[in-house]
């Protein structure tokens, strides 16, 4: 399955309402089907909502049934929130059991669930065609129409069935380019490039799911069906899988349109996982999208679950922003809380903001012979307030006597279940009682030199020279070594200065002004977090590198000639294409 989906809710159009319709908008049926959705719902519920689409001539009828979570409690408050704006609202709920007969976990799909599906929405299709509808629109509780012109884009494309492509937060999408004469899915060169819209249109595939419209008024739709499966059907026995052979059997192609953005699929959950799962991977789907500039809106009418942010063990998780800079406060805080970390902001040093007296005043000073390995030149004023800013958390940790705390920049995407991981890498750096001083989550390696790994802590190494200072956790003691360092005198920038301090840095010349190098530093491997953009891409910012001189009002900085913020030659790992084949994610 597409979603882990059991609920229908069906918008419909009753046969004899057109009166009341605008007769410009064709009779529509929107069927969503979902199971345990009750953190995606009320965003799914309030981008149906923002549908440019009349509401007047729109009936509603949902039916729910074995869920484990508050499905039913958020249906229930919705539909009777949204009643008198629709035609009529109708629905039935079947609150046990909980679980097919064969069922070994929510995340299992014996064929008793897929057969239970699959009459679901046939039963769908069979409303729509006896309301007479023009169409019928399935999408799941887990897919988020952003684009509000969702609908009326759909119906230009005069197809008998279209999807519009769904973005994810890995290579999944909605549908397949590809398919076997059983019935697999088959990988083809034209996946990931309509995928990533390296080419744009409305293409035939041989498989859309999870949300795709069914013009009813065409007669090569008369014969499709959901249940029961083709007389002829030999293929795997799913939901999807059946559909595709009931439209290769009716002769009705299937299409994706890319060209517009119109909203987010999550990635279903493997067998094994729990419910939570589906949760966090949805989190971590409401992320990316906040990074590509879409907001999740929730319904008007129902609220999402309850956050209860915390630290995660740490004594303080800081937050690095630049006032003038709020869109990105405010997406990181939402980040934050949308995976219930609870953050303190600190206010960055504005190195724009500054003169060259008042950065003198400050007691700072230029690294004799320091210059920019990739541009040749000095430091800017975004480096010195970069550097001010990390100073000013390490002199609180210090003040405070904080034994361990965690910091981020502004400019931070996450890797899916990250609190997790975070956790589980503060615990295991306990018991391990691992003497360290900082850890990366998030760096750029400049070097290709294999790192050792840390015995009894795992995805744990030793960190060889690194760019980066996006997200770190830092120790007592850590702090305590850099100040004492005394590093305002001999200014470089601030990532410059760490792997000199862990004495990892290339030029001898820098390292001889600092004397006690010895910070223990070490880096999460794989990463966990990751530059929401990089150099040369839509929406990308550096206040570091595009600035003036530290000492040079006049002359202006930019990232020309700097591969300090460009991709990794070695790929970023958080884009690497994971399969369009539910099977193998």
């Amino acid at each position: 399955m597409a979603s882990s989906a059991v609920l229908l809710l069906l918008i419909f159009l009753l046969p004899g309402s057109l009166s009341a319709a605008d007769p410009s908008h064709p009779s529509l049926v929107i069927a969503i089907l979902a199971r345990n959705a009750a953190h995606a719902l009320p965003y799914t519920l309030g981008a149906l909502e923002r549908l440019d689409y009349p509401k007047e001539s729109i009936s509603v009828w949902c039916a729910t049934d074995h869920n484990e979570d508050q499905t039913s409690d958020v249906l229930q408050s919705w539909v009777e929130a949204v009643q008198s704006f629709y035609h009529s609202v109708e629905w039935t709920a079947q609150e046990t059991p909980w679980w097919y007969p064969q069922e070994t976990s929510p995340k299992h799909w014996p064929d008793e669930r897929y057969e239970h599906v699959m009459k679901l929405r046939q039963e769908a299709l069979k409303y729509a065609r006896d309301s007479k509808a023009d169409y019928i629109l399935f999408t799941d509780a887990d897919n988020v129409l952003t684009n509000h012109q969702t609908i009326q884009l759909l119906m230009a494309e005069n197809k008998t069935l279209v999807a519009p492509m769904l973005d994810s937060q890995t290579g999944f999408s909605n549908f397949w380019c590809g398919i076997t004469p059983q019935g697999f899915y088959r990988r083809t060169p034209d996946y990931f490039p309509t995928k990533n819209r390296q080419r744009t249109g409305c293409f035939p595939v041989p498989m859309v799911h999870s949300t795709f419209l069914l013009d009813l008024r065409k007669e090569e739709s008369h014969k499709l069906a959901f249940y029961p499966p083709h007389v002829n059907y030999t293929w795997t026995f799913d939901d999807i899988i059946v559909f595709a052979f009931s439209c290769l059997a009716s002769g009705v192609q299937g299409y994706i349109c890319n060209h517009h953005r119109y909203g987010f699929v999550n990635i279903p959950a493997p067998p094994h996982q729990e419910i939570e799962d589906d949760k966090l991977n949805f989190v971590h789907l409401m992320l990316e999208a906040m990074v590509e500039g879409y907001q999740f809106v929730s319904s008007r009418y129902v609220s999402p679950l309850p956050k209860y942010p915390d630290k995660m063990g740490f004594d303080e998780v800081f937050l690095i922003n630049l006032v003038r800079r709020p869109e990105r406060r405010e997406r990181m805080l939402r980040s934050l809380y949308e995976q219930e970390i609870s953050c303190r902001v600190m206010d960055a040093v504005d190195g724009s903001a500054l003169n060259s007296s008042d950065i003198k005043r400050m007691g700072v000073n230029l690294l004799l012979g320091f210059y920019d390995p990739f541009s040749g030149r000095t430091l800017t004023k975004g480096e010195v307030g970069c550097f001010l800013s990390h100073y000013k958390i390490w002199q609180e940790i210090v003040d405070k006597q904080l034994k361990v705390s965690l910091v981020f920049e502004d400019d931070v995407r996450f890797e899916s279940f990250f609190k997790r991981k975070m956790i589980r890498l503060l615990g295991e750096v306990r018991r391990a009682q691992l003497d360290w001083d900082l850890i990366y989550i998030g760096r750029k390696q400049v070097t290709t030199d294999p790192e050792k790994k840390v015995e009894n802590v795992q995805n744990l190494v030793v960190a060889e020279y690194s760019y980066w200072t996006l997200c770190y956790m830092i120790s007592l003691q850590g702090a305590q070594k850099l100040l004492n360092a005394e590093p305002l005198s001999k200014m470089l920038p601030v990532d410059e200065f760490l792997p000199i301090m862990a004495d990892t840095h290339p030029n001898e010349e820098y390292k001889s002004y600092f004397m006690n190098r010895n910070l223990r530093m070490f880096s999460v491997q794989p990463l966990l977090v990751f530059p929401t953009h990089y150099t040369g891409e839509p929406n990308w910012q550096s206040d570091t590198e595009t600035s003036t001189l530290w000492d040079d009002d006049n002359i202006r900085t930019d990232w020309s000639g700097s591969q300090k913020t460009m991709k990794d030659s070695r790929g970023d790992i958080h884009r690497v294409m994971q399969s369009a084949s539910r099977d193998e994610l």
